[in-house]
């Protein structure tokens, strides 16, 4: 069985875990003493090599995404670590930023050295105003200790770190629409190409990455890239934050190997909420992915299993539903979600998001005919692949899976004359009522 790896999580339950004395006590900058030696070329090697891939979503390689920075040119490039974790079901890195800040603090500070950056930015949600505080106290710190600002440890190394609270959209999670946000215009995604890679915070080199992405960096330079890739599977290695959620015993946030299962995770959270009932159906990663069953138990949690079985890893946010759950209600309120945080920019997600909730409300309550599931399939099809970015696709993704693994419940709800899992709504109940 695999066992839990705590690295970033391994002291949340100190007293003060978000402290500067706590992290210095846990090998805290002892990091940044190494990469401050180290030639900024063999930082991005040794990033590369470790096999760290982001950890926001995508996946993509984050020491390739480093590499691609064209040669520098005299002007600045930037940092920006996206902070901005708002889809539901996604919960890992506020928690990491309020238990453990300095990790992401340390990790900035190594990057932006391997990088060339001499500003860099954590752009984090604006309605967690508790992290906000925390995050600002912790650069504060940093900044005492001589982490951050002039000459950091005597290198000769200069850089600052601005914390930004962001305005509360979904949107601006996209790399992009997090880039306008930061310059003081409406979060809308950019046309790509260029990249942020060439002409990203304002129009000059920037490296995007995740919060978890970036706090994993003290431990793979201190361990070293083969401790890390060490850890998980052949082409997604190192360790991961998996969240758990819903109706399980024990959710919470369980750091573990990629590669993983949820039959593994489950048994460490204690199993189902109530042993009386099996489970139902869970997302992988977040709510914007495809939806699995519990026929897919023991898929390992890695990249490229997850992709191969029809679905995406994502930001590993393990949604877990039994089965006194509506499969219909919990996607028309995941499509409510993404047709409020449509930025509107593009008519396949403004449009197609306002026809998914329309059709998939009618058939929660029973209304409409079979043939609104060929309708909703079709809306998915005009918005997949057809969206500016990547907010429109997700929204299709609960739509489609769930029609695929339960059209029988979403034609139950039309035969019952609405939802058979709730007494007051539905004639189901009112005829076992009867007979009994």
């Amino acid at each position: 069985m695999t066992t839990l790896t705590p690295i970033l999580t391994t002291f949340w339950d100190d007293p003060q875990s978000w402290t500067l004395d706590t992290y210095t006590h846990h090998e805290g900058y002892q990091a940044l003493d190494k990469a401050l030696g180290m030639d900024p070329a063999d930082l991005v090697a040794m990033t590369k090599s470790s096999g760290l891939r982001g950890r926001g979503g995508a996946g993509f390689p984050t020491g390739m995404k480093w590499s691609f920075l064209p040669p520098p040119d005299g002007g600045p490039r930037y940092l920006v670590v996206n902070a901005d974790e708002s889809e539901p079901g996604t919960c890992k890195d506020i928690p990491l930023m309020l238990a453990a800040p300095q990790f992401l603090v340390e990790g900035c500070v190594i990057t932006s050295y391997a990088i060339g950056c001499h500003h860099a930015f954590i752009y984090l949600r604006g309605e967690v105003v508790h992290v906000y505080r925390r995050l600002l106290r912790a650069v504060e710190e940093a900044y005492a200790a001589g982490h951050l600002g002039k000459n950091i440890h005597g290198s000769g190394f200069d850089l600052d770190l601005t914390v930004h609270a962001g305005a509360g959209a979904y949107i601006c999670g996209e790399e992009t629409a997090l880039l306008d946000s930061l310059e003081g215009r409406r979060g809308q995604p950019r046309l790509k190409p260029p990249f942020p890679a060439v002409a990203g915070l304002y129009a000059r080199p920037t490296v995007v990455n995740n919060v978890e992405s970036i706090a994993s960096i003290p431990p793979i330079v201190l361990h070293g890239d083969e401790w890390f890739a060490s850890m998980g599977t052949e082409r997604s290695k190192g360790f991961g934050i998996f969240s758990l959620s819903g109706h399980v015993a024990k959710p919470g946030q369980y750091e573990a190997p990629l590669g993983i299962t949820l039959r593994e995770l489950l048994d460490m959270a204690g199993g189902m909420r109530d042993p009386n009932h099996e489970l139902k159906f869970w997302t992988p990663g977040g709510s914007s992915t495809p939806l699995f069953t519990a026929e897919h138990l023991d898929i390992p949690l890695d990249f490229e299993s997850v992709a191969a079985a029809g679905s995406m890893l994502g930001t590993r946010a393990l949604q877990i539903f039994d089965d006194t759950t509506c499969v219909v209600r919990a996607v028309d309120r995941w499509t409510d979600f993404y047709m409020h945080e449509s930025c509107g920019k593009c008519t396949p997600c403004r449009e197609g998001t306002w026809w998914l909730k329309q059709v998939l409300g009618r058939l929660e309550r029973g209304q409409g005919d079979e043939e609104d599931l060929e309708k909703l399939l079709d809306v998915c099809d005009n918005i997949l692949g057809r969206a500016f970015c990547a907010l429109g696709d997700g929204a299709t993704s609960p739509v489609t899976s769930s029609i695929e693994y339960f059209r029988d419940e979403y034609l139950l709800h039309l035969s019952e004359g609405g939802c058979p899992f709730d007494r007051d709504a539905s004639t189901l109940f009112a005829k076992e009522h009867v007979t009994t």
